[in-house]
């Protein structure tokens, strides 16, 4: 098949810092590469990919700039140009450019990333029928019936890329968005009441992240805890292989939530929330376990004496099972395909 990966324009492929959306999107653009597509991808300019790689902007300008309509604008415009020389137009944002792949006539798949708002919700209904949809889980799926589905593909991670390490270090990890959804503050409570030093690494970049950090969690972080406010790659996955257990105190419904898989691909336990898709990801008792938000702190503190009880190789084993770059890979080619076929879903 001839297609078109057209990612969002604010981060390079694969992202240098924080990016969940771009690291799907490198490691799907390459497998779909190596499974003998003609891919292009439409990113910027300081990406790395074995596709075809097509940019009108030069470098990325980083998460300050997300949700930035002129760049979306013209991203979407050039990624759009020659719409017709493809088969599928596969569209990671669902702004400018996918609208535009939708009024181009050419089969149009559409991965939900992000949670269905009512603004989503009210945005996705005028292409309910004009688009493919894939869903990131089966929770997100059915918090949304309306559309039509060519299906549920989970995100991928390449193993490769997480070694997998079964000693330990004395801390405890928090990784993602500084936004109060995410829980950060309950992962401090936590390890303040078990004594475990924490490590964070986060993005701060939004006006709401950074009242969150200056506001709440600041204050509260104990004397011995470690915060990074960003990291590359590298530094993310040796803090992942270190850790002797992954918080994820999310307090809304997650679609995916790739930092449980990355984690548990090193052989880290995570303790997670059961909003969203974490009981797809998370095997309770196996490769951690999952907790009422109600009570988090004193529930993490408590198991994170515990850790030990959970098997590495477990962890990782689960991920290659079900998480790996070839299943998502024929997911995707499944999706493709149905678009392709056409029909009512």
């Amino acid at each position: 098949m001839r297609i078109a990966q057209i990612c969002p324009p604010w981060l390079a492929v694969p992202p240098k810092g924080y990016g969940g959306i771009e690291w799907v999107v490198a490691l799907l653009a390459d497998g779909l590469v190596e499974a003998g597509h003609d891919v292009t991808l439409f990113a910027t300019g300081d990406s790395v990919t074995r596709a075809h790689l097509s940019s009108v902007f030069r470098a990325a300008p980083g998460p300050t700039a997300i949700n930035d309509i002129e760049l979306d604008a013209i991203h979407a415009m050039h990624a759009l140009r020659d719409a017709g020389g493809f088969d599928v137009l596969h569209v990671h944002a669902p702004f400018a450019a996918f609208a535009g792949a939708v009024a181009s006539g050419v089969p149009t798949v559409h991965t939900v990333h992000g949670a269905f708002t009512e603004r989503m919700r009210a945005l996705y209904r005028e292409a309910a029928d004009r688009a493919w949809f894939v869903a990131i889980s089966e929770a997100q799926r059915r918090s949304n019936d309306d559309l039509r589905y060519a299906g549920v593909v989970h995100n991928g991670v390449d193993l490769d890329a997480y070694p997998l390490r079964t000693d330990k270090d004395d801390y405890v990890l928090f990784l993602g968005r500084a936004a109060p959804e995410k829980g950060w503050l309950r992962a401090v409570e936590a390890c303040r009441r078990s004594g475990d030093r924490l490590v964070s690494a986060v993005k701060v970049a939004t006006a709401e992240e950074k009242e969150e950090w200056e506001e709440r969690v600041r204050p509260a972080l104990a004397s011995d805890a470690e915060v990074f406010l960003e990291v590359d790659h590298a530094r993310k996955v040796e803090l992942l292989r270190g850790a002797k257990a992954v918080l994820f105190p999310i307090d809304w419904p997650e679609p995916f939530g790739l930092v449980m898989a990355e984690a548990m691909a090193c052989g880290t336990p995570v303790i997670a929330t059961p909003r969203g898709a974490v009981p797809e990801v998370v095997e309770h008792g196996v490769t951690g376990w999952i907790v009422d938000v109600e009570g988090y702190a004193d529930a993490a503190a408590a198991l994170l004496g515990r850790v030990g009880e959970i098997d590495p190789a477990s962890c990782r084993a689960r991920v290659a099972r079900y998480f790996s770059k070839a299943a998502m890979v024929a997911g995707y080619e499944k999706a493709y395909a149905r678009a392709l076929e056409g029909g009512d879903g």
